[in-house]
């Protein structure tokens, strides 16, 4: 099945980011499109990112993720508040999963399966 899918760890605790507020936007040109907003399930994960009423197509997707409310009621300072993964669909058949691994400090990503 195809479409964009994620997963936000956060390292310093080590556990799932629940309540992790996302949006997922593609680029037309210029100008960047609001798709769907989710957050992340007790797990961390949103399943799918992609409307069920939208193609995956090839190009450029960005996840936005707004980390400063998480880490807000975590107690910590975090030197990110939100934290952005642009990414390229070069196969609209394929899946695209796109984790975050974070912590208030720092983040990491990559595509997993």
């Amino acid at each position: 099945m195809s479409g964009i899918s994620t997963h936000v760890l956060d390292t310093s605790l080590g556990r799932p980011a629940a309540g992790v507020p996302i949006s997922l936007e593609r680029n037309d040109g210029n100008l960047w499109r609001e798709l769907s907003t989710e957050s992340t399930d007790n797990d961390g994960r949103v399943r799918q990112m992609l409307p069920a009423d939208k193609v995956l197509q090839e190009g450029q997707y960005r996840l936005t993720f707004y980390t400063k409310g998480y880490f807000d009621l975590q107690g910590a300072r975090s030197l990110y508040p939100i934290v952005q993964v642009t990414f390229t669909v070069f196969d609209p058949d394929g899946h695209y999963h796109i984790p975050l691994l974070m912590a208030a400090n720092g983040y990491s990503t990559y595509r997993g399966s």
